[in-house]
């Protein structure tokens, strides 16, 4: 049996331009890594004491599919509590990560040919999960210009009567930026118009900065499906738990589907989960005001080198950095800095097309070796 014997879809495997970094970046020395979303910081010893106390009472068997019904309470208050917005806990589901709700989400809604616009630079399984799904990916541009917020003719121009959702992310991964209010109800106007979806990828929603977030649901509540997660709020990468709250038709078709998948998400991170969220005042701002500080510092840094540039960060734990200065695109460019100065960074083109004047730091690390890798940078000239 060979790769012959694959679903034809994948007996060849993409093309991956991170693959030639990260098999250098193995066999580096020294080596300072900004590539990957996964923080540096543990989850707070209060929420791993409280899940490992109910796991030892007993807490190891399935929950209910959608969830523990104390998490789901314990989202819905989060949500009452932070953002004014009311959910039954009949509309939430706990998912593992954003990345299963988001899949989930799409299976649920989409019919083959179905179109999902994405605006680019994206999160990089967006393209491949509405392709699982049977759709076609839609990319509009955003621009440096801008503040990478979606410019709505552009949107206009991109919806069509197969257009059945939006994929909307903000704060944004990779840009770092923040959409407007103004921004979410123009394309809540629109979706109610056209009549599609938004799935709102808020996975972020504690990392604005500058101004307080508020999520899409609040201003086009008949048309959102919000996919979050604890993952980056509460330092939780490896827990993997998230949920999505959508109409009750959408979580029970949720439901169904992931009945062959997963079932539910695991009993103990789902009372890790619990309690973050039943404590988030106490646990958020103390994650969000660290990155904040890392990339302050980042802008700081950027602005005295010759060769970079860097739009205003206004959220979520990224730099996406303007390398035009250095006269490079973002593959060689980041080849090149791996080899000279040991430091690991993501090719904006990993984000789309229009990121390939970029690369992506991930504020992983701390200001201390944030100092050591700029200072390496900074002995560079082009």
């Amino acid at each position: 049996m060979n790769a012959s014997h694959l679903a034809k879809k994948y007996q060849q495997a993409p093309v991956n331009i991170l693959s030639q970094i990260t098999t250098i970046a193995k066999t580096t020395p020294n080596l300072i890594d900004f590539s990957i979303g996964d923080p540096d910081l543990i989850t707070d010893q209060e929420i791993i004491e409280a899940s490992f106390q109910d796991v030892k009472n007993g807490q190891t068997k399935y929950t209910e599919a959608s969830g523990d019904i104390e998490l789901l309470q314990a989202i819905s208050g989060f949500y009452d509590r932070t953002y004014d917005l009311q959910f039954p806990t009949s509309e939430i589901r706990a998912t593992v990560g954003a990345c299963h709700g988001m899949y989930l989400a799409l299976q649920a809604i989409m019919d083959a040919g179905d179109e999902v616009i994405i605006h680019e630079p994206y999160f990089t399984p967006y393209k491949d999960q509405v392709m699982a799904a049977g759709g076609i990916p839609v990319f509009i541009p955003t621009y440096e210009k801008d503040d990478f917020a979606i410019n709505l003719d552009i949107l206009k121009a991109a919806i069509t009567d197969k257009t059945k959702a939006l994929i909307l992310n903000s704060p944004n991964n990779p840009t770092g930026a923040v959409f407007s209010k103004e921004i979410f109800e123009e394309i809540a106007a629109l979706a109610n118009e056209h009549n599609f979806y938004i799935l709102s990828d808020e996975v972020y929603d504690g990392f604005s900065f500058y101004e307080k977030f508020t999520p899409m649901a609040k201003y086009a509540p008949d048309h959102t499906i919000t996919l979050g997660s604890l993952s980056k709020n509460f330092a939780m990468t490896g827990w993997r738990i998230g949920y999505m709250i959508a109409g009750e038709y959408i979580i029970q078709a949720v439901k169904a589907i992931n009945e062959g998948i997963t079932f539910s998400a695991p009993s103990p991170s789902q009372r890790a989960a619990i309690h973050a969220m039943n404590h988030a005042e106490k646990f958020i701002p103390a994650v969000t005001k660290t990155f904040q500080e890392r990339l302050e510092y980042v802008g700081k840094r950027v602005a005295e080198m010759p060769y970079l540039s860097i739009h205003p960060i206004k959220g979520t734990i990224y730099a996406f950095i303007n390398i035009s200065g250095s006269g490079m695109t973002s593959v060689p460019f980041c080849e090149y800095i791996l080899k000279e100065t040991q430091v690991l960074l993501i090719p904006g083109l990993a984000f789309g097309d229009t990121g390939d004047n970029y690369v992506r730091l991930a504020a992983t690390q701390n200001l201390e070796i944030l100092k050591e890798a700029f200072d390496r940078l900074a002995k560079l000239s082009f």
